[in-house]
């Protein structure tokens, strides 16, 4: 057995934090044999515009969504850890993912395996990232499908040359390594959008937005503070 400590890192604006989020974390934990798990609300979400829910309300959502999340993995047996990290939140100016991925480097040390989880599309945007070519010395990359996303005609050229080098196809290698490396998932396919929950939340079939897409401690505070209308 490895003594190399294994984290996943998942991070987003998490407006609101949906059931796809918790797939994909229950997934990953699942595959790569997490011991811990960190949910990492953004502070200030540079790339996504000004209409976003304030920073404390997102990480008292991403909270209530780490109960349910905490409870699948349960169900599931997983021993993983669930932590909601407040690294952006407490950090001033836009949230990189690069100055996270130092910190949490930092935190972990040199040798713990650091994997970020995320969806094909940040995959296909990553080169719109601040210093993305810099992530891989701190991080690896799990990457799930997602529907209407093809990455074989939607990929730049500079990720097309990035899997070249970086790609592997046994998600049991990112275990023992600590950084630089992309698995990408194709069993998994989550088809949710915090954008769409957010606009279906501002009409009349809000009352039919089930615990199906939105965990349900997380849209029972969106009842109750009657947010996204």
């Amino acid at each position: 057995m490895s003594d190399i400590q294994k984290i996943g890192i998942l991070g987003g604006t998490f407006d609101p934090p949906h059931i796809g989020h918790l797939k994909l974390a229950s997934h990953f934990a699942k595959l790569l044999q997490l011991d811990q798990l960190l949910l990492i609300p953004s502070g200030e979400p540079w790339q996504k515009g000004a209409d976003i829910t304030p920073a404390e309300i997102r990480f008292q959502l991403t909270q209530a969504a780490g109960i349910d999340l905490a409870r699948a993995f349960l169900y599931s047996q997983l021993s993983t850890k669930i932590g909601v990290d407040r690294i952006e939140i407490e950090r001033a100016g836009p949230s990189y993912s690069i100055d996270t991925a130092k910190s949490l480097r930092e935190r972990f040390g040199p040798k713990a395996s650091l994997t970020w989880l995320t969806g094909a599309d940040s995959l296909i945007h990553l080169p719109s990232w601040n210093s993305w070519r810099d992530l891989f010395k701190y991080m690896n990359f799990a990457v799930a499908s997602r529907p209407h996303y093809d990455l074989d005609t939607e990929m730049s050229p500079e990720i097309k040359e990035i899997l070249k080098v970086r790609q592997v196809f046994d998600p049991a290698v990112l275990l023992n390594e600590p950084s630089g490396l992309i698995y990408i998932d194709e069993s998994l396919s989550v088809d949710l959008s915090s954008t769409d929950l957010r606009n279906r939340l501002k009409t009349p079939a809000r009352d039919q937005i089930a615990s199906e897409q939105i965990p349900t401690h997380t849209l029972e505070i969106i009842t109750k503070l009657g947010l996204y209308q």
